[in-house]
């Protein structure tokens, strides 16, 4: 159970340094360990390819567009509500698949995104600011982080749901 509420809180930071970047991984591994062709819950249509692909294609435009100067901060109103939600969503169905509540799997999705959000842009700061390292290698660090974190995460993943036809 604590476990399962881990992942869902882990998925959550992945969610606060790129919020698309927590779905799109999600998804894909959904999509190879509960296929769905009729999808009956909300979780199934994260396990449909077109909607794995989609979200990947979100995923790797949101990596590029951290990189254009001047971007929207991510702690401005949008960016962290967009980041929580990711997280919280990501956390809540992380959760459900393992047989968890999914209530609290959103809970604590939502929080490793606040936490995770506010520490990133911490250190982003202090390595643009206070360093003086180009932006850039901020993010690509970041890139990598939440990509190489986020593949183990939900490599992690213990479904408990059962694949519909």
């Amino acid at each position: 159970m604590a476990t399962s509420f881990l992942r869902s809180f882990q998925i959550g930071l992945i969610a606060g340094m790129r919020a698309m970047s927590a779905p799109a991984l999600l998804s894909h591994k959904l999509e190879r360990t509960i296929p769905t062709k009729q999808p009956q819950k909300p979780i199934h249509y994260l396990a449909q390819p077109p909607v794995s692909l989609t979200l990947k294609v979100l995923a790797g435009a949101e990596i590029m567009g951290d990189k254009i100067p001047h971007g929207p901060n991510r702690t401005s109103p949008p960016q962290f509500i967009a980041r929580v939600a990711s997280g919280a969503t990501c956390g809540a169905f992380v959760s459900e698949v393992e047989g968890e509540s999914a209530p609290l799997g959103a809970v604590a999705g939502g929080l490793g995104a606040v936490v995770s959000t506010l520490l990133f842009f911490q250190m982003r700061r202090w390595l643009d600011h206070d360093l003086g390292l180009p932006d850039a290698v901020g993010a690509v660090a970041e890139d990598a982080l939440a990509v190489g974190l986020g593949w183990q995460v939900v490599n992690g993943i213990q479904p408990k749901m059962k694949p519909t036809t």
